[in-house]
């Protein structure tokens, strides 16, 4: 059996792979990185968030000067219903 076109079909086949492989390797040679509003608005909390003491010295003071002038009285059942509060409050 003879084949006469097999040059031709090798050609076309060379030529279409040549064609793809010039689409994929352009560029223009830049990188771009956008950050969404979302992105921006967490940043700028974080920020913030940075910039607030992690320990509250005023109120920290008044309780210690609340209980040292023994005016510092807080029920077991406020105590109950804080822990019962954040119990509920975190997420599982």
């Amino acid at each position: 059996m003879k084949i006469t076109r097999v040059n031709q079909i090798l050609k076309i086949y060379n030529k279409n792979n040549t064609i793809r492989s010039e689409k994929i390797n352009k560029s223009n040679g830049r990188d771009e990185f956008n950050i969404s509003q979302q992105g921006k608005d967490f940043q700028t909390a974080l920020e913030a968030l940075s910039k607030v003491p992690d320990i509250r010295e005023d109120k920290v003071n008044d309780i210690k000067r609340r209980i040292k002038s023994g005016t510092y009285n807080i029920s077991a059942e406020e105590v109950a219903n804080k822990i019962v509060e954040r119990a509920f409050d975190k997420k599982i």
